[in-house]
């Protein structure tokens, strides 16, 4: 089970073992760390000098792990003023507000504030609003996928995303009722 509220840690790279509070909000479910830590393995030749997005963020835990493990710069999209302050105090208390920007909005409202490409992005929205589809719809449209960008999905096993014809399953896993995937577009497969 996911922990909230409390404490969760960063389970690699420069910021290891480092912990992240996790504010009290109805909803908030952190990726457990063992679906991080199966992700990050997926990720370890691609995470390095990335440009990340980390949309309906929460605690930030995952743009978090991604700029301990060597992301270049991670933006954090979150429309809860609460939950985006201790966000950007986990960030200064980390040290990593240089590399980081907070964005306090509706995710789907963020895409026009957004500018240039990411090479990561991280959709993992609250479960129960059933926004992948919208989510991944507004990244292509918006145009702030790189050519060789890779999407990371967090959903409910039951739930079926309808996302862009051109995600490419790359990696699943399961860990209880939560299905994690990674897709890369099909322009870059190779």
């Amino acid at each position: 089970m996911p922990a909230a509220p409390g404490k969760i840690r960063i389970i690699g790279g420069s910021l290891r073992n480092s912990r992240i509070e996790v504010p009290d909000r109805p909803g908030l479910r952190p990726t457990p760390e063992r679906v991080r830590e199966t992700l990050f393995n997926w990720l370890a030749a691609h995470v390095g000098g990335a440009r990340v997005l980390d949309l309906f963020a929460g605690t930030g835990a995952l743009g978090l792990e991604a700029l301990s493990r060597g992301a270049r710069e991670a933006v954090f999209v979150e429309r809860d003023p609460g939950l985006a302050a201790a966000l950007r105090a986990n960030l200064a208390r980390l040290r990593q507000d240089a590399r980081a920007r907070v964005v306090v909005a509706d995710a789907l409202d963020a895409f026009a504030t957004l500018d240039g490409t990411f090479d990561l992005v991280f959709l993992d929205p609250p479960f129960a609003n059933d926004l992948w589809s919208a989510a991944a719809a507004g990244l292509e449209q918006a145009g702030l996928l790189g050519g060789r960008a890779l999407a990371y999905v967090e959903a409910p096993v039951a739930a079926a995303p309808a996302l862009p014809p051109d995600w490419v399953l790359h990696k699943q896993t399961r860990a209880g009722d939560v299905s994690a995937a990674l897709y890369r577009r099909a322009a870059t497969m190779a």
